[in-house]
């Protein structure tokens, strides 16, 4: 069978009984089995209980029941707690565990009707990688299998860009939504701190990590987004806000939108590759015919944002993990221990210090919106690296450009903006107000319309073609 390009579509051709769930779940574990070994997405494909969870989605729909995710294939960041399917973290001090309860972004989905088709690589506990001495390999990067995905939603990126799932789900501290967004050329979401739960989800650095949605276009992130946003009172850091139809405006006009350019930030802080300035020069035209007013804000100096954030990361992380760190040391990769134990030398004036700066980023990075209601960056300074490339103290011996977001607790979604010369995904990082996901959505899902990067896929082979 040909399949569905995007979640959207296969939603609808279900909805008018021109597919199956039953039948669009068999076609993408067959590629999975095809296409997976030479991409290392999967850790988990749970095909026993997707097939049962297809086969009650059908039930449902002869029922007379509507739901855009009634039936839709997904797969889960392996970090999303599974009932009765083991959930390992992409570490192997988790490799046998298998949790009693689902996170709760899991059950909305769940009950929503999507068909899980498993458990998607990351980086050891979300904190970046790659790492080559786990029990699992890193994910690859279908463009070229040779390439990096980004992290940590590295099996996430590489599984919705191969179309090997409809939708994922990924997890964000300092960019691990957004980075393979960028590299693998599709949408990702991290939403505002509050609307999405994290209870269920093994966390890294609590005052930063933000769960979202992985898709092909920002109108898929927009569907799933409608079901996994919503107050979770069992989530102390969940926040109570009015329900949101995410998927309905993305065709509003753009006219009259304010846009800054965070020009400061992929020019001079953390220059980007002359590939990246020209397409970022074209997203700005692109932005400009759709009658966005457009020009340049200048925000705090990206070192800053870098700075707080790899301070609260290895601060928190180190704490949630020190005692199984003093007894399981060598357990952890490389990657993990390069990047946390230095939380060890960090003092409690330190910790301080840098949530002390957050504030002052947050009230910096608001008063932006005085001038603007979306930011424009990019989240990769080029396309995506070898994976031979990968330092183990990236973000530390060099800034992530998508570090002010999570720091000032803000929303932010990538799209695809265009491509390198050699054909490999350029991404366009969109960042908004509080509470202004609806907005991003609009303004991505318009992006992509204009820059037609929605029509290029990666031409992904079996292991030895």
């Amino acid at each position: 069978m040909t399949l569905p390009g995007t979640l959207a579509a296969a939603a609808r051709l279900i909805a008018a009984r021109k597919l199956g769930p039953v039948e669009l779940t068999r076609a993408l574990l067959a590629r999975i089995a095809a296409l997976d070994p030479g991409l290392n997405a999967f850790i988990t494909v749970s095909e026993r209980p997707a097939l049962t969870a297809a086969r009650a989605a059908e039930r449902r729909l002869a029922a007379g029941e509507r739901h855009r995710l009634l039936g839709i294939p997904l797969g889960l960041k392996d970090i999303y707690e599974t009932a009765g399917i083991r959930t390992t973290a992409h570490s192997r001090l988790l490799a046998e565990n298998v949790p009693k309860v689902d996170a709760e972004t899991v059950r909305r989905l769940r009950e929503a009707g999507a068909v899980i088709l498993g458990k998607l690589a990351t980086h050891e506990f979300a904190i970046g990688g790659p790492a080559l001495d786990l029990p699992w390999p890193p994910a690859r990067n279908p463009w070229d299998r040779l390439r990096f995905t980004g992290g940590s939603s590295s099996g996430s990126g590489a599984a919705v860009a191969a179309g090997l799932v409809l939708g994922a789900t990924g997890s964000d501290t300092g960019g691990s939504i957004r980075l393979p967004a960028g590299y693998c050329g599709i949408a990702g979401l991290k939403p505002t701190p509050g609307l999405v739960s994290r209870r269920g989800v093994i966390p890294l650095a609590p005052s930063l990590d933000t769960a979202g949605p992985m898709a092909w276009t920002a109108e898929d992130c927009a569907i799933l987004l409608e079901t996994l946003a919503g107050h979770d009172a069992a989530d102390p850091a969940s926040v109570p806000v009015p329900p949101v139809a995410y998927a309905s405006g993305l065709g509003t006009s753009l006219k009259g939108l304010r846009v800054g350019v965070l020009r400061r930030f992929y020019e001079r802080d953390a220059p980007a590759t002359p590939e990246t300035l020209r397409m970022m020069a074209e997203t700005e035209r692109l932005l400009r015919g759709l009658g966005c007013r457009v020009e340049p804000v200048t925000p705090p100096p990206l070192a800053d944002y870098n700075a707080v954030c790899r301070v609260i990361i290895c601060a928190e992380a180190y704490a949630l993990h020190e005692s199984r760190l003093r007894t399981r040391l060598d357990d952890y990769s490389r990657a993990f221990r390069v990047r946390v134990l230095g939380g060890a030398l960090l003092s409690a004036a330190d910790y301080i210090a840098a949530q002390r700066r957050r504030t002052d980023l947050i009230a910096a990075s608001l008063a932006l919106f005085a001038r603007c209601d979306v930011l424009l960056s990019t989240p990769t300074q080029g396309p995506a690296p070898l994976l031979a490339e990968q330092r183990p103290d990236d973000g530390f011996a060099r800034p992530f450009l998508t570090s002010m977001a999570n720091v000032a607790a803000l929303p932010s979604l990538v799209v695809c903006g265009g491509f390198s010369a050699g054909g490999l995904p350029l991404g366009v990082e969109l960042i908004g107000r509080p509470w202004s996901e609806a907005v991003l959505l609009r303004v991505g899902h318009q992006l992509e319309r204009a820059n037609g990067g929605r029509e290029r896929r990666p031409e992904v082979g079996a292991v030895g073609e």
